[in-house]
C-alpha cells in the first residue's frame, strides 16, 4: 500500500502510509503525520467513496494546529480492501464493519504511541461511523463533524418503499447492484458545474488529477446493499437515548447547500438527542472542506473555537 501526492498536491510532511488488518481479517489504507510538537491526536474519518489523499490539504492544516494526524480509508473505498469482485461498487454489508475499521486505526494509534488526548473530525458517512462510536465509545476528547449523514435525500420515493427495494434486493441476491441513477465510475472532471460537492474548481480539478491518475482510488455509485447498511445504522442512531449525550463534546457543522445529506434529519437528530451543537455555514454545499477559501475559513473558526485552540 502506498500514498500518492501529486504536484498540486502534495504529502504532508512526515506523512507515512501503513497496512492496517481489521478484527475481521480485512486490509485497510491509513495515514499517519507527526511532529515533535505535536500534544494530541486528530483523527480523520473521511465520507463515502474518498480517499486519503483528499485530506491533505487538511492535514496539513491540522499539523500546523499542533496535532498528529491520523487517517485512513474505510473498507471498499480508497487505498483500502475492496469487498465485490467489480471493485468500483459502493458497497458494506453493515455500518458494524465500519465499526471495526475505526476501532483498528484507533489500535494503530495506541501502538504507534500517538499522542493523547485524541480528537476526531468527520466526514459524512465517516460523520455517521463516529456518531455510532460516541454513543459507546470514550476515545475522543471533542469531537467535530462536518455534514454528517443523518438523512438522504429521495427525491419522490417515499421512505417505505425504499426500505421494500432494499430488502428485496437482499432477498433476491442483488445487494451489490447499483442504485438506478448511480454511476459506474466516479466523478469526472468535466462534471464540476452543479456538482452537489463544492463550489471550489481549483480544488476539484485538484482531486480529479490524482483520479486521472490513480483510477484504483475511486468509487462508482452506491448499491442496494449500502443503503440498506445506511437505514440500519440510520434507525439505530435516531432511536438514541434523549438523555444520554455523546461521549465527548460534540459539535456538528452542517452545509447550508447541502443535496446530499438531509438537513432537516441533522437538525431533527440535534433536537431529539442531548449533548450536540448544530452550527449551518449557509453558503456552503456538502464537502465543507473542500469548498472555498472563505467557507474553509467559516469551518475552521468554529473548529478552533470549539477545540479551544488559539488563533
Amino acid at each position: 500500500m502506498k500514498l500518492y501526492p501529486t504536484l498540486e498536491n502534495r504529502l504532508p510532511e512526515g506523512g507515512l502510509c501503513h497496512d492496517v488488518t481489521t478484527s475481521d481479517g480485512l486490509h485497510l489504507r491509513a495515514f499517519s503525520a507527526r511532529q515533535t510538537h505535536a500534544k494530541a491526536t486528530l483523527f480523520i474519518l473521511n465520507g463515502r467513496a474518498e480517499y486519503i489523499e483528499r485530506y491533505f490539504e487538511t492535514i496539513n492544516d491540522m499539523v500546523k494546529r499542533g496535532f498528529a494526524v491520523v487517517s485512513f480509508d474505510w473498507r471498499g473505498q480508497g487505498g483500502s480492501q475492496r469487498l465485490l469482485s467489480d471493485p468500483m461498487r459502493g458497497y458494506v454489508k453493515s455500518f458494524k464493519n465500519y465499526d471495526r475499521d475505526l476501532e483498528a486505526i484507533i489500535g494503530l494509534a495506541r501502538r504507534l504511541d500517538f499522542p493523547e488526548p485524541f480528537y476526531a473530525l468527520a466526514h459524512s458517512t465517516g460523520g455517521n461511523i463516529l456518531l455510532r462510536a460516541l454513543r459507546d465509545q470514550n476515545w475522543f476528547k471533542r469531537a467535530v463533524v462536518s455534514a454528517p449523514l443523518l438523512g438522504l435525500h429521495f427525491g419522490k420515493w417515499p421512505l417505505p418503499l425504499v426500505r421494500i427495494l432494499t430488502l428485496g434486493a437482499k432477498l433476491l441476491g442483488l445487494s451489490g447492484s447499483y442504485l438506478p441513477g448511480y454511476g459506474r465510475g466516479p466523478m469526472k472532471r468535466s462534471e464540476f458545474p452543479n456538482n452537489p460537492l463544492t463550489s471550489d474548481r481549483t480544488r476539484w480539478n485538484r482531486d480529479m488529477t490524482t483520479l486521472e491518475a490513480h483510477p484504483e482510488l475511486g468509487v462508482g455509485g452506491a448499491t442496494y446493499g449500502w443503503l440498506r447498511a445506511v437505514m440500519q445504522s440510520l434507525d439505530a442512531l435516531h432511536t438514541w437515548p434523549k438523555a444520554q449525550g455523546p461521549s465527548c463534546p460534540t459539535m456538528i457543522i452542517m452545509a447550508g447547500q447541502d443535496r446530499v445529506v438531509s438537513n432537516f434529519d441533522t437538525r431533527r437528530f440535534v433536537e431529539n438527542t442531548a449533548g450536540f451543537s448544530l452550527l449551518t455555514i449557509e453558503d456552503s454545499r456538502h464537502e465543507i472542506l473542500m469548498e472555498s477559501n472563505a467557507i474553509r475559513s467559516k469551518f475552521f473558526a468554529a473548529f478552533d473555537a470549539f477545540m479551544g485552540l488559539e488563533t
